[in-house]
């Protein structure tokens, strides 16, 4: 519930400060005093596109703050937590307008975009005129406000929607990649033949360069090791070494021990002789391989590495790069099977949705006709009992939200066509219609502050005060603030201001005054009468407050 409205410096108001209530809210006064910028100062805060030039002249900015009550369980604190804000009992609004058209809003002092505050109003506020009433007239949004009626939950739909769609863009995507394919279907099958009788390994082309690289340094160096392999045999040094070991143990004996440190350096040697000749014999055995080896080693990375640039992938990568095509040539090979799984899953989902949407079909058939029996009631206290309203429900084009056509008709007399709402009623049947279409679609949304703006335009008489009895009947259980010009509605008001326009240091400025009872009468008495305010309109503005 709005419980207050603070408005300063906005268009030709300066201060104002108005404090609601539960129940009728009744605006009046004359036309052009200034009720519109009440509306128009609401709008700002709650976030709505409007009028930029709203800064009153001379001032610099101009601001407004809207306080709400925001009960347990109030939508509004769900976008609150969305938007990072924490929700209480009391929800201030405030944004400030500048000058030059900079705007800043706040959510209980947290600065917020004017997105979330759009978001905020549509929990908190509804305004309904006379031609745009929240898409009323608009049949494009007739099918919305039949499901929100009905409270039909449309999420299962649009998931098999989702479905339908996403099996159906799979088997397109298969279409397409199978036609590809089959473009170049000679193509893959002489490359996936040609790598798996290659058959590339993972590291393989680094593996075979160090080995070919190892067995032609092999080659340069292999004979030189010969050489020396054959200087230290027994017909060389080793031969030598023992021969001069042999003659000089002979003559040890005789020597006296002068030869014995000559023995054990030799035996040394001989020893050491011994682990160089082991030592050359490992390199020998290590370089002997087969030419054809090198030969064969070579031939088989030149193919890896002329097959990695023909494919332009590195030879590390041959490997995967095969399993690719391999996986493409067997997607072609399997096409049609692949195709016809993917064709019934197809078949299948849309089969689902269109068994759900005639589901949703039968809910909103009924749905239609309970709205079109609540109109009926509401028409009746309108003075329209022999008007027909009827929710049209038809057959329209598939889409997540079912395949049906919703238009709300109506025909002002017995046996007159049926049509839309806003090429068939009068003004003053307009509104009435779009009072009793909104009694019906908001009795479901608790929590709203609705604004009626002037929607009794064009009736008067009887007509005019059914219409006020149905908006006191709609404010029993929530707020209604109504901004009129007939004094049949305004009778009904718990509440009751007057906007005027005053002339004040050379400046016009327009204020809202709560009426007392006596003020009370004489404003319906004015609005009755005119500029003459008789003691017969007094009287008469008394009957209708009591009545």
């Amino acid at each position: 519930m709005l419980r207050s409205l603070e408005i300063r410096d906005i268009l030709i108001i300066d201060r104002l400060a108005l404090d609601l209530a539960p129940g009728l809210n009744v605006l009046t006064g004359e036309t052009g005093a200034g009720k519109s910028i009440l509306l128009d100062a609401l709008g700002m805060v709650l976030g709505w596109k409007g009028r930029a030039d709203l800064v009153r002249a001379g001032a610099e900015t101009g601001e407004v703050t809207a306080v709400f009550d925001l009960p347990v369980g109030h939508a509004a604190r769900a976008v609150l937590e969305e938007a990072g804000i924490a929700a209480e009992d009391e929800l201030i609004l405030r944004r400030t307008a500048h000058a030059d058209g900079r705007r800043s809003g706040f959510a209980n002092d947290r600065r917020v975009s004017a997105e979330v505050l759009r978001a905020l109003s549509d929990t908190l506020v509804e305004l309904h005129g006379q031609q745009d009433d929240r898409g009323l007239l608009n049949p494009r949004g007739h099918r919305a406000l039949l499901d929100s009626y009905s409270s039909q939950d449309l999420a299962p739909l649009r998931a098999l929607w989702a479905a339908q769609r996403e099996a159906r863009d799979t088997l397109f995507a298969a279409e397409a990649q199978i036609a590809r394919a089959k473009t170049e279907e000679e193509f893959l099958r002489h490359a996936v033949a040609e790598l798996v009788k290659l058959a590339p390994q993972p590291g393989e082309e680094a593996t075979l360069d160090a080995r070919r690289r190892a067995m032609q340094a092999g080659a340069r160096i292999r004979e030189d090791i010969g050489r020396a392999q054959g200087a230290l045999s027994e017909e060389g040094a080793e031969g030598r070494l023992r021969d001069a070991y042999r003659w000089l143990t002979g003559a040890a004996d005789k020597a006296e021990g002068r030869l014995d440190e000559a023995l054990a350096a030799l035996d040394r040697a001989l020893n050491e002789l011994s682990e160089a000749q082991a030592g050359v014999e490992a390199c020998v055995e290590a370089l002997d391989f087969d030419p054809s080896e090198l030969e064969r080693a070579e031939e088989r990375l030149f193919a890896i590495r002329a097959l990695a640039r023909k494919h332009g992938v590195a030879p590390d990568d041959l490997a995967d790069h095969a399993a690719g095509l391999q996986a493409r040539l067997e997607a072609l090979d399997a096409g049609e099977a692949g195709l016809a799984k993917l064709s019934r899953a197809v078949a299948e989902a849309e089969a689902a949705y269109a068994k759900a949407a005639k589901d949703v079909t039968k809910e909103r058939l009924a749905a239609a006709a309970r709205l079109d029996k609540a109109m009926a009631r509401e028409l009746a206290p309108l003075k329209m009992e022999r008007a027909v309203f009827r929710t049209v429900v038809s057959e329209g084009e598939p889409g997540p939200e079912g395949m049906d056509l919703v238009t709300f008709t109506v025909a002002t007399n017995p046996g007159a066509p049926q049509g839309a709402l806003n090429k068939i009623a009068s003004g003053g049947e307009l509104s009435r219609f779009l009072l009793a279409l909104k009694v019906c679609l908001t009795g479901r949304q608790p929590g709203l502050t609705m604004i009626f703006d002037e929607i009794d335009r064009g009736v008067g008489g009887a007509t005019a005060d059914a219409v006020g009895r149905r908006l006191k009947a709609l404010s029993e259980d929530s707020q209604v603030l109504v901004v009129t010009h007939s004094p049949q509605v305004a009778a009904f008001g718990a509440q009751h201001w007057r906007v005027e326009k005053k002339v004040k240091a050379g400046a016009t400025l327009s204020t809202v005054k709560p009426l007392d009872p006596v003020e009370r009468v004489e404003e319906l008495a004015r609005m009755l009468a005119g500029d003459t305010v008789t003691d017969a309109a007094r009287a008469a503005a008394r009957a209708l407050i009591e009545a």
